[in-house]
């Protein structure tokens, strides 16, 4: 690779800056031996980083090397495989569908098959409009915000809640319109639970077959989950005792035996550990000697199940 395109690429945001520093010393071996350059990146660095999900993240580097080898093959003029991206997730709340569709984007970036790479996060509200003709406009609104990346929409199967009369109709039969016509230039994803998607996706006959991609977010086990909540702590300079990472064990087990169908994942663990910060607040303002440990530390007595909502 020459250096000014070493340069193009990291100005561009698909070289990070050590990779650059890398090439720019000469390790071009993969050149001289005519071997295809996969650079690692750092949006499969941060898909990498997340806690559980393998299934998916197997899924996503099978797809990443799909499409560096489809773009390998149309330069040396061999047949290649359409690209159709549009994708369907489904699972539960809290199971990482919207933080996965945000690094998508920026790995779709980097491989150049989005200009922009950004995620528009939309709902049923930011879509359908209360009166005649409102809704195709709002629906073209969030469109054209999203060409360039992905946009994303939660609990997609609202849209098809209210039958034939409802606004919904019309804004998904905009969603599919822009679909065929600017397929090249976003990336749609519909989100939500798997048995209410199941049932959206029979509300129009053709929508299935233009989502090839179906990406099943799994309920996390309960040791990821505690993972996960040393993780949110640890980002804020907190962490827990030891019969308060028991006491959340606790209650994440009763809440998934209770339901688990619905049961809330690392939404659930991000309420128990807002509350649990500020229950420890007003611990701490009752005691004289307070010190750094203390103010890091999360005790039993914070941890509760009013921090759910």
């Amino acid at each position: 690779m020459r250096d000014d395109d070493i340069f193009e690429k990291l100005k561009k945001g698909r070289l990070n800056p050590v990779d650059a520093i890398r090439l720019l010393k000469g390790d071009t071996e993969g050149e001289k031996s005519n071997k295809i350059d996969l650079v690692s990146i750092d949006p499969t660095k941060e898909l990498d980083e997340l806690i559980g999900l393998e299934e998916i993240k197997d899924f996503i580097r099978e797809l990443e090397a799909f499409i560096t080898i489809q773009k390998k093959r149309k330069e040396q003029g061999l047949q290649t495989q359409p690209i159709v991206l549009h994708m369907i997730f489904k699972g539960n709340p809290g199971t990482g569908k919207t933080t996965v569709a945000r690094i998508l984007g920026k790995i779709f970036k980097h491989l150049e098959i989005l200009d922009k790479g950004h995620l528009v996060e939309v709902e049923r509200a930011d879509l359908v409009g209360e009166y005649i003709g409102q809704t195709a406009q709002k629906t073209r609104e969030k469109i054209n915000s999203a060409m360039g990346g992905i946009l994303f929409i939660d609990e997609a199967y609202s849209l098809a809640r209210g039958g034939e009369k409802d606004f919904g109709k019309e804004a998904i039969d905009t969603l599919v319109k822009a679909m065929e016509d600017k397929k090249e230039q976003f990336v749609l994803i519909l989100a939500g639970y798997e048995e209410q998607m199941e049932y959206f996706l029979k509300t129009n006959p053709g929508l299935k077959s233009r989502f090839p991609i179906h990406i099943n977010f799994k309920n996390y086990k309960i040791d990821d989950l505690i993972e996960i909540g040393k993780l949110m702590l640890k980002q804020r300079d907190y962490k827990f005792s030891k019969d308060a990472e028991l006491k959340l064990r606790s209650i994440l087990e009763k809440h998934f035996s209770e339901n688990p169908i619905n049961f809330s994942n690392a939404r659930l663990v991000r309420n128990i550990i807002e509350k649990a910060i500020r229950l420890q607040a007003v611990r701490l303002l009752k005691e004289r000697n307070i010190t750094k440990e203390k103010l890091m530390i999360i005790e039993k007595e914070d941890i509760t199940e009013g921090g759910l909502k």
